[in-house]
């Protein structure tokens, strides 16, 4: 089990060459993965997003690359000689019609937008990709080290509330196995008070019985939310993503345990139905953070 909360980071050095990896990431419904880069590293986008896709299934991804380069190997410096021209034609025309000197020199026209470009060799470029997946990879894999440590702290926080939960469910049965039990005393003595005798159509008293029990029996309820109890421990234990399926397993028990609340009119029944309701309700806020 892996939580969605994590960070990890990776300092490469190779040569003149320096890379530096952030990754972090909060809660979110699927995965929402997010590249800042430096300009002349976007072209490697989908190639970032693709590597951490296949170790991360969920969670709002963000991911920080910095990179220096101090050497000049597959460099090559490119001066757009046509635009500098154009540059030095509009500004001396500029200079000439507000009569103002225009000693313009060549290191102050390199720095005018798109004069000098440094163009990168397809090798370096490659060389640049295979040095940066090793630096992700490394960041990677400290990122999901925090992700599972935090993912175990769930996964046993988890457990204690599903005993908790189970306790609560024996404590139901147990009330809910004398429900009908208690209906027959009661029914007796009411139609005693009411007719005067102690002469009971039994016949009727098993009609009303059988009616009661239809109506008021939780035990398919009770059965169910056993079964999605232990259902629950299974998939705590399994390697793969388990966050969205407990989400819809809780969901299910949150139903069960609306209709046993709704269908008891028992006092210690509605009273554990609570406590159930608000210890499911931790539970649902907590699982918004698995994987």
């Amino acid at each position: 089990m892996n939580s969605m909360t994590g960070f990890g980071r990776a300092k490469l050095e190779k040569d003149t060459r320096e890379y530096l990896v952030e990754i972090r990431s909060v809660n979110h419904k699927y995965a929402d993965i997010t590249v800042k880069a430096p300009r002349n590293l976007l072209y490697l986008e989908d190639k970032i997003r693709k590597v951490v896709l296949n170790k991360v299934s969920r969670g709002k991804i963000e991911i920080y690359i910095n990179y220096a380069n101090y050497g000049i190997e597959g460099k090559e410096v490119i001066i757009n000689k046509e635009l500098a021209k154009l540059y030095i034609k509009e500004l001396k025309s500029l200079a000439q019609e507000n009569e103002i000197p225009d000693g313009l020199r060549a290191s102050e026209i390199s720095k005018m937008p798109d004069i000098l470009n440094v163009q990168v060799e397809e090798e370096s470029l490659e060389m640049v990709w295979i040095e940066l997946s090793q630096c992700l990879e490394k960041a990677l894999d400290n990122f999901i080290e925090m992700r599972m440590a935090e993912g175990e702290k769930i996964k046993q926080d988890l457990k204690m509330r599903l005993q908790d939960i189970a306790k609560n469910v024996d404590e139901i049965s147990c009330f809910s196995t004398r429900l009908v039990e208690e209906y027959v005393v009661k029914l007796e003595e009411r139609i005693k008070e009411i007719l005067k005798t102690d002469i009971v159509d039994q016949t009727r008293l098993a009609q009303e019985i059988v009616i009661y029990s239809d109506k008021y029996s939780i035990e398919e309820e009770l059965t169910r939310l056993k079964s999605h109890i232990e259902q629950f421990n299974a998939i705590l234990n399994a390697k793969e993503p388990c966050g969205k399926k407990i989400d819809f397993l809780v969901q299910e028990m949150n139903r069960e345990t609306n209709t046993i609340g709704s269908k008891s009119g028992k006092l210690e029944i509605t009273n554990l139905v609570i406590e159930l309701k608000t210890r499911l309700e931790d539970i649902r806020e907590q699982i918004q953070n698995i994987e």
